[in-house]
């Protein structure tokens, strides 16, 4: 009985002293078993993982390897699309591999290189810097967002919080060349592609595209105006005398006749007479505008004038006429 005892004991003792000698892999960052100095390294805060998208140059991947700790850590994708692992002799070449199939390289390697025997490998992705998109110009939040999946100029709008109110009426979409096709640029109008009428606009995005989009010109409303000032053209064929003077709640009373657009053509500003009250009685055309026009609608000071002398005539005529009805009553 005694030797049984004696025997389990040192069988415990062994195996709590294996234990303690086998190395444990490093766990992955933002795991309930990491560290908050784990979870940050050399390129930052890490993130989960993006995805099981091809990888390219540039890319942040962070390598598990089961019982050796040395190996567990970041690898940024070189120029060349490899990485080097901690006690391998050659680099990976891992650029249009997914992570599954990075994975499976790395323990290739590991034991064609006799590092170890039977590696077990998991491999995410932390960044995808080569599928990075840039929006930029008329939107609420602009900065650079990642292609992961499928992803559409929908999407990125949607990540940068949507388009601004000074948005023009389109955008612009610069494509990188990528696989032989020649880079372009298209132009998108927004109001039918944020509203689902031309789906067919709405591209698949792949890194280094680029989305801006233009603020929206302006036109400048002075004058005889109840609300004049600088309004934004975003309709895509712009706007006209009529529309302008809605989006100034009209005229103010005598206004002239004629009004009169400034325009610049090749550094020189010219005058155009506008029949506005023809155009307001339906008897012309509406007159187009063109982006920095000034529609200027003058006052028709004569009339005005004509106009204060009646009211002060007809209020001393009726301040009269009371008095005589006071005497008569006397």
């Amino acid at each position: 009985m005694k030797a049984k005892t004696l025997l389990y004991a040192a069988i415990v003792a062994g195996a709590s002293a294996l234990h303690a000698q086998a190395p444990v892999a490093a766990p992955y960052p933002g795991s309930a078993q990491a560290s908050s100095e784990d979870a940050v390294g050399k390129e930052g805060v890490w993130a989960a993982n993006l995805g099981n998208d091809p990888v390219g140059i540039g890319d942040l991947l962070y390598v598990t390897v089961s019982g050796a700790s040395e190996m567990c850590r970041s690898y940024r994708v070189d120029p060349q699309g490899s990485i080097q692992l901690v006690l391998a002799h050659n680099p990976l070449h891992v650029a249009g591999l997914t992570s599954d199939q990075i994975g499976a390289a790395i323990a290739g390697q590991l034991k064609e290189e006799h590092v170890l025997v039977a590696p077990i490998v998991s491999v995410a992705v932390l960044d995808y810097r080569s599928r990075q998109v840039v929006v930029a110009g008329a939107v609420k939040q602009p900065g650079v967002v990642q292609v992961v999946g499928k992803f559409t100029v929908l999407d990125a709008l949607s990540k940068a919080q949507g388009v601004a109110p000074e948005a023009g009426p389109e955008l612009v979409l610069a494509r990188a060349a990528v696989d032989g096709q020649p880079a372009q640029v298209l132009r998108i109008e927004l109001k039918p592609l944020l509203e689902g009428l031309t789906p067919e606009k709405n591209y698949e995005l792949r890194g280094g595209d680029e989305i801006r989009v233009p603020e929206a010109q302006k036109i400048y409303l002075v004058g005889n105006l109840k609300m004049p000032g600088s309004y934004t053209v975003n309709e895509p064929g712009g706007t006209t005398v009529m529309k302008a003077l809605a989006m100034s709640q009209g005229q103010l009373p005598f206004s002239t006749r004629l009004a009169y657009i400034y325009r610049t053509v090749d550094g020189q500003r010219n005058e155009i007479p506008v029949p506005l009250h023809d155009i307001l009685r339906r008897k012309v055309p509406d007159v187009p505008l063109q982006p920095n026009d000034i529609l200027y609608v003058p006052e028709a000071q004569g009339k005005h004038l004509t106009a204060n002398i009646i009211d002060r005539l007809t209020g001393l005529g009726g301040q009269i006429g009371a008095e005589a009805v006071i005497w008569s009553m006397l």
